[in-house]
């Protein structure tokens, strides 16, 4: 049994699409377990290149099994159109090859309406940074017990029952914020045609991933955002509003953690962050400008500018700590190609006193500041890099200097782009180094 989880080691955008995309070449099911249309993995097959907000990262993969497990939220306008720009690429067996599970939640318009109400309403210095999308008021009806699932959409005059109900809880919220409740028809008649298309790809998540693991097929397990932004383990309130972490994807793809047995942590040779909410590395000099320049720190979804700073081992060595993670994918390593100097945070000043572990519910506090350590720099090209003695010494140093500081071994180094510019130490899906 295989079943890798792929997990983000920072605050998101850590660059998980290219690493997720050389590692689903050996995948043959991929579920996403957490999250929604909230954040882009960019994916290049050959010269393809794409880039998807819910459908797993191996769909561009035509023999792989790709699942939407019950952790997610799924917004059936995205998940079609995604669906249907893969047709218009000429993948003609995108429905075949994929399931969605019965028991996602749906994001409905009201979500997406309120989402916004309250983003605009907020005070610049109580604002979250969403990116708007309906996240966070559909996780939110999920728990209250008045969201919609999936496996609803085969029963719409059903469905309109909990539109209702749904709208009704809504209500006063949405009038306190300037908002207009809307119909129940404004809601169910879009989702005819929707419905339409998505009630066939329904089925049981949680029993085809068991049965793709105990049957010996490599099943991934991939997440979205970060482990900085997860809503138990993150900087709250600053956080998104599903479990990013490892553990999130026992519970979001309907398995036993005992099924999990390998935990990929992915990390940028340095810090970037999106939204608001304590950032201590971050830079607002020439250095990161540099990160954001050459490391192209743009949202790929949203093109929203990302916050830069330097790498924050206390950070991941939280990041290891919480989702047990076995090794690390560092990404944008030539990013850091041009700095003299390059900085990492190794502990942290308080008010209590020096610390290694990350102060995470003190990060918003002026008194606790980073402690830095100084490495040299490098100018050498690292993308024709394909193993570790390629790299110049410096580089190198840099990689044994996180993997040490982090206490965890690094199984990939992705040195450019590019797909081929990556040196894999570790398949955890084979055991062994192999090309991407």
């Amino acid at each position: 049994m295989s079943a890798v989880v792929i997990v983000g080691a920072q605050w998101g955008d850590e660059g998980k699409g290219k690493i997720v995309d050389i590692y689903t070449e050996f995948a043959e099911v991929v579920v996403r377990y957490a999250g929604g249309p909230n954040a882009g993995h960019t994916l290049v097959v050959g010269d393809e290149k794409l880039i998807v907000r819910l459908l797993p990262s191996g769909i561009l993969r035509r023999e792989t099994l790709c699942v939407l497990g019950q952790g997610m939220v799924v917004d059936p306008q995205v998940l079609v159109g995604e669906i249907d720009e893969l047709r218009r690429r000429g993948h003609e067996n995108v429905e075949e090859r994929l399931l969605l599970s019965e028991r996602a939640h749906l994001i409905l318009p009201y979500h997406i309406e309120l989402d916004s109400l309250r983003e605009s309403s907020a005070p610049q210095d109580r604002a979250i940074g969403t990116t708007k999308k309906g996240i966070g008021p559909a996780y939110e009806d999920k728990v209250r017990r008045t969201g919609i699932r999936a496996g609803e959409l085969r029963d719409l005059d059903r469905l309109a029952q909990r539109v209702a109900a749904a709208l009704e809880a809504w209500a006063p919220t949405m009038k306190a914020l300037g908002g207009r409740v809307p119909e129940v028809s404004e809601i169910i008649e879009p989702l005819r045609p929707l419905a339409a298309r998505l009630v066939p790809l329904l089925g049981n998540a949680s029993v085809v991933t068991e049965e793709a693991i105990r049957s010996g097929k490599r099943v991934m397990l991939e997440g979205a955002q970060g482990t900085l932004l997860d809503v138990d383990h993150g900087t709250y309130p600053f956080v998104t509003s599903s479990s990013a972490v490892a553990g999130g994807a026992a519970i979001g793809a309907g398995i036993g953690p005992n099924r999990i047995s390998t935990v990929l942590g992915i990390t940028k040779a340095y810090t970037t962050r999106v939204g608001s909410g304590p950032f201590p590395t971050e830079l607002d000099d020439e250095d990161g400008k540099h990160l954001q320049k050459v490391g192209d720190e743009f949202g790929s979804v949203t093109r929203r500018p990302r916050r830069t700073g330097w790498l924050d081992l206390p950070a991941l060595r939280y990041a290891a700590r919480v989702n047990g993670i076995d090794g690390l994918a560092l990404t944008k390593l030539d990013v850091l190609t041009g700095l003299e100097k390059v900085k990492v945070c190794v502990a942290y000043d308080t008010p209590q006193g020096r610390v290694t572990d990350l102060p995470i519910d003190q990060l918003d506090d002026e008194r606790v500041r980073p402690v830095y350590e100084e490495l040299e720099g490098w100018t050498e090209n690292l993308e024709g890099a394909r193993v570790l003695e390629q790299l110049p010494p410096a580089a190198r140093n840099y990689v044994r200097f996180l993997e040490e500081g982090a206490g965890v071994p690094v199984y990939l180094v992705s040195v450019g782009p590019s797909r081929a510019a990556t040196i894999v130490l570790h398949n955890p899906f084979v055991g062994r180094a192999a090309a991407p």
